[in-house]
């Protein structure tokens, strides 16, 4: 970990957006980034001249007149899903390399305009799930020759799907199903690949569950759960080893124990080589392990961006080509009705 007055390689960089979610999830984890917060730009005047003075940075309610004044490498956009489509292609018309909270549009061809406006530029997709600590470990593990081959993903996430979703997708409205199952869905692909087709199947609250083929042969259930959080838990199941990921925070591999069906009477065989391993962060110290802005993946994916920026790099997790293929399975859901509907390549 470096802390952001000890890096000898910055980025000079602009946010737009610093509303409540900004504030609190963006800003601070810009401590631990190799930025320097040139300006700050929001269409609320006042929030913007009262944060930039806290950050000793300048203020301004337009970004086209931030660009023209200011020398900037990067900009860091927190808005809503209807603005980001024309503020990320202002960004790139002005030579810019981009991160942006998700969602980044409300249809699949607002994305594709980004994708063909990039021109070579880095943009990043906040997709905080698939940059979390424990989904890095999942992934790990997934990909390691012992775990075998991944056969299936169970997610279970406070979800439901919105009625008269036609209705959604023809006016364009943002809804709870727009900005929340990225969450799943983004650790499902990050972890299970690409996925070729979805299936919905819901009652008439709009849960139920949504069925994902993956291209590896792997089957997703996305389950859209209800009631009070805590609610959110992944499995992993491997031809070997499975994996959960408990409230975001616990990893817990499962990898066997040496087991023949009716003679078998210890459940605690000697070593370690056998039986679950568990990860969790240490709440007992003032530490950064256990602070939301790590273990929820905001410090994983902006430090990300930053990184392949000034290694001139483009990214593979988290790219708008990512963000793509989550807003295909957005669309999907809303059209399935109980069919299953393929993810166009």
């Amino acid at each position: 970990m470096t802390y952001q007055r000890e890096f000898t390689q910055y980025l000079n960089v602009a946010l737009v957006g610093v509303g409540s979610h900004s504030y609190r999830n963006i800003l601070p984890v810009m401590h631990y980034l190799p930025i320097r917060l040139i300006a700050i730009c929001d269409v609320n005047e006042e929030l913007a001249n009262a944060t930039a003075a806290q950050f000793g940075c300048k203020a301004y309610t337009s970004t086209a007149e931030m660009y023209e004044k200011e020398a900037l490498d990067a900009v860091f956009l927190c808005v809503s899903p209807q603005a980001y489509p024309k503020l990320t292609l202002e960004a790139f018309e002005a030579g810019l390399h981009v991160w942006m909270e998700k969602p980044v549009a409300t249809r699949v061809q607002e994305v594709e305009a980004m994708i063909e406006a990039r021109r070579g530029k880095v943009a990043v997709v906040g997709y905080k799930k698939a940059f979390m600590p424990s989904t890095e470990k999942a992934i790990e593990l997934v990909n390691s020759e012992q775990y075998g081959d991944l056969h299936s993903i169970l997610a279970v996430y406070p979800m439901s799907l919105p009625p008269e979703r036609g209705d959604i997708l023809t006016n364009f409205k943002p809804t709870n199903w727009l900005g929340n199952a990225s969450h799943p869905l983004s650790l499902m692909m990050a972890v299970g690949g690409k996925v070729e087709a979805l299936t919905a199947r819901t009652n008439a609250r709009g849960t139920g569950a949504i069925m994902l083929d993956f291209a590896s042969g792997a089957v997703g259930n996305f389950h859209l759960a209800s009631g009070p959080q805590p609610i959110e838990s992944y499995q992993f199941f491997g031809g070997s080893w499975h994996l959960e990921i408990e409230n975001s925070l616990r990893v817990k591999l499962q990898r066997g124990i040496p087991h023949v069906y009716s003679r078998t009477h210890n459940y605690v065989p000697a070593g370690t080589d056998t039986g679950a391993v568990v990860w969790e962060p240490q709440n007992c110290l003032a530490t950064l392990e256990n602070k939301a802005e790590f273990t929820q993946g905001m410090y994983g994916e902006m430090k990300y961006f930053c990184d392949c920026v000034l290694e001139g790099r483009q990214p593979e997790l988290g790219s708008l080509e990512f963000a793509l293929e989550i807003t295909k399975l957005y669309e999907a859901a809303l059209l399935s009705e109980g069919k299953t509907v393929p993810i166009s390549t």
